[in-house]
């Protein structure tokens, strides 16, 4: 294989012909240059698609008294968005093997355009709550580029690099929710709270650059095909919606805590929109940073291990919380809950292993070894993440009403944390249960890294080392 093929294969409008990441002197010689390339401007991209799916969770700190939005109001404007994102998911995975991964990540990233442009005409004292909720479901858009960007990078690696990749690419995409964060703190700070429009002026360009460097430097992977069987079968597995469990579990608390924890703040503990400015990026910022950590530690020990800890963890960080708020202490919450956004980051990554690996363990198991299992494992990993994607978005929506309603209730948090402490909870014992209970399967090499002798022996996955 020589450093041309790629180029020999290609078609007009950067389509590549021919793609088989497990060979590992393709993986050598020039798989790996392709795909860090491609997976460079996927990032930029989903960055910028976070900051515009978290757009509200800036701009509910600008609205003063003036707005007339109370904070029941604003907690359901920033579960909006939360709600369409998850929704736009499955569209968005199947998009990318209709329309090519560059192409498609091309037309998501134009598609903010029209949030942002919409964001910044309304803006202002005056206009209605429907509006704003209106201008608010159009930033959903930023929460599907998440799905078709983990769906294209999933094809580009090959399943001993998938932990690794996958975090990079999500964390780097998460950590666009902080920055925008940032940028709304820098602008309250200077300009003060009037001038919301100052951050989609920002962010407008952006998204532009972002699109056009999409088109000159990414690629479309033609073996991607859409298949609507692999769709129907990810969805009749079990797997698929137990993993869509626990990712509400991680990802959803990651995204629900991120847009939440700005009017929390102000709320509970009584901040200025400064203030709560201040801290409100702290959270994300970690969480997103840790990401590619939590794969790179499932690649290693297996991503149901490290799920499983991490569960715990985020228990107890919620336990520190509740004390917290109850007793109303905020440097005692800002622990805690700046420990459940890192814990939620490690979660996200680590949990995103596990489904090439339980794809992988099934072609195992069903006697499949070398391209013909990974292909099979690409083809329901990919149409799998699209479904668990847009499940686990649904928690954050979820966290966000339970928040609404707390405060509508009890002008507290408290109730909605001890929830929270509850589905971490069912959340360990069902990772423990169906992917490391030892009993449920026999003894099995771990999936994440299968050798040849193993891929020929097993007659069933092996779930307890995915």
């Amino acid at each position: 294989m020589t450093g041309s093929s790629i180029t020999a294969v290609r078609t007009r409008g950067r389509w590549i012909e021919r793609w088989d990441p497990e060979d590992e002197g393709f993986w050598r010689e020039e798989g790996e240059r392709v795909a860090r390339r491609n997976l460079v401007f996927s990032i930029l991209s989903e960055h910028i698609g976070f900051s515009i799916w978290s757009l509200w969770s800036v701009m509910v700190l600008f609205m003063g008294p003036e707005y007339g939005v109370d904070p029941a109001g604003k907690f359901f404007l920033v579960a909006v968005p939360t709600l369409v994102g998850a929704v736009l998911r499955v569209p968005y995975t199947f998009a990318v093997a209709r329309f090519g991964g560059r192409n498609w990540t091309v037309v998501s990233a134009v598609l903010l355009l029209l949030p942002a442009g919409a964001a910044a005409f309304v803006m202002e004292p005056g206009t209605s709550y429907t509006t704003f909720m209106v201008v608010a479901a159009l930033t959903g858009v930023g929460g599907g580029n998440f799905a078709s960007s983990m769906t294209n990078i999933n094809s580009f690696y090959p399943l001993r690099k998938k932990g690794w990749a996958l975090g990079l690419n999500a964390g780097g995409g998460n950590i666009g929710v902080p920055v925008i964060q940032l940028v709304g703190l820098l602008v309250i700070g200077t300009a003060g709270a009037a001038h919301p429009r100052i951050v989609l002026g920002c962010y407008i360009p952006l998204i532009v650059v972002a699109a056009v460097l999409a088109a000159l430097y990414m690629d479309n992977l033609a073996p991607v095909r859409n298949d609507s069987g692999a769709v129907k079968d990810a969805a009749r597995d079990p797997h698929t919606w137990i993993m869509s469990f626990l990712y509400i579990g991680t990802f959803g608390s990651f995204i629900g805590y991120s847009f939440a924890f700005g009017l929390v703040l102000q709320n509970q503990f009584d901040r200025t929109p400064l203030q709560a400015a201040s801290l409100t990026f702290i959270g994300p910022l970690l969480g997103s940073l840790i990401r590619p950590v939590g794969g790179r530690l499932a690649d290693a020990y297996g991503g149901a291990r490290i799920t499983l800890g991490n569960f715990a963890a985020m228990a107890a960080a919620t336990l520190v919380v509740v004390y917290a708020s109850a007793e109303r202490s905020l440097p005692v919450f800002l622990v805690g809950f700046i420990a459940l956004f890192v814990l939620s980051g490690l979660g996200n990554g680590s949990t995103y292993k596990m489904i090439p690996a339980i794809f992988q363990a099934k072609a195992v198991a069903r006697g499949m070894a070398g391209e013909e299992a990974a292909v099979y494992g690409r083809r329901l990993s990919g149409a799998a993440m699209g479904l668990i994607g847009a499940v686990g978005a649904l928690g954050g929506l979820g966290i966000n009403l339970a928040f609404r309603q707390s405060f509508l209730t009890a002008h507290s948090g408290t109730p909605a944390f001890v929830s929270f402490l509850a589905f971490y909870a069912v959340c360990s014992v069902l990772t423990w249960a169906v992917y490391l209970r030892r009993a449920a399967v026999p003894a099995a090499p771990p999936v994440a890294d299968v050798t040849a002798e193993a891929a020929a022996a097993p007659r069933q996955p092996a779930y307890a080392d995915v």
